[in-house]
């Protein structure tokens, strides 16, 4: 996993991040958290398993979760959104999805929308297939929300920049 790439970044950089997990229940920041000096830039994060709880910590409105229910990618930017600004951080990542063993919502298991929050005011989502149990679909989804922010961290901004 690259969580060690993207916390030495963001405290290189003095950038802030948060995150707004539910099928992951928390294994990113607990993941990112690993990394020595981390509290300078993870002030806290926010674990929306519940709907009724993205609601209440991350601002997603009801009427969202109604139209395109939590496995969508408009619930994913808008979580990542909500915690941005909750805890006023540069960065936020969110997950949603479907770690199984059942479907949701008619996503199959293995389902996973990831959003992130940008410092430059993007709010981007992308959708994910990954095979296997609840566990391996939690961490499949940990890794690939640290992999699309390493790549966003050199693309958007730069370390000379």
């Amino acid at each position: 996993m690259q969580q060690q790439l993207v916390g030495q970044t963001l405290i290189a950089k003095r950038q802030t991040i948060t995150s707004a997990e539910s099928l992951t229940a928390g294994l990113f920041s607990a993941t990112l958290a690993q990394v020595s000096g981390i509290s300078a830039v993870l002030p806290g994060a926010f674990v929306t398993y519940a709907a009724a709880a993205k609601t209440q910590l991350v601002d997603v409105p009801q009427n969202m979760i109604d139209n395109y229910g939590v496995v969508s990618s408009q619930v994913a930017k808008t979580m990542a959104m909500g915690a941005k600004t909750k805890l006023n951080t540069d960065w936020a990542i969110s997950f949603t999805g479907v770690a199984g063993p059942d479907a949701l919502e008619n996503h199959p298991a293995g389902t996973v929308y990831i959003g992130i929050a940008t410092p430059t005011g993007a709010t981007l989502a992308q959708k994910y297939h990954f095979q296997g149990d609840r566990q391996t679909v939690r961490e499949a989804s940990v890794a690939a929300g640290f992999d699309w922010l390493a790549t966003l961290l050199t693309q958007i901004m730069p370390m000379n920049g």
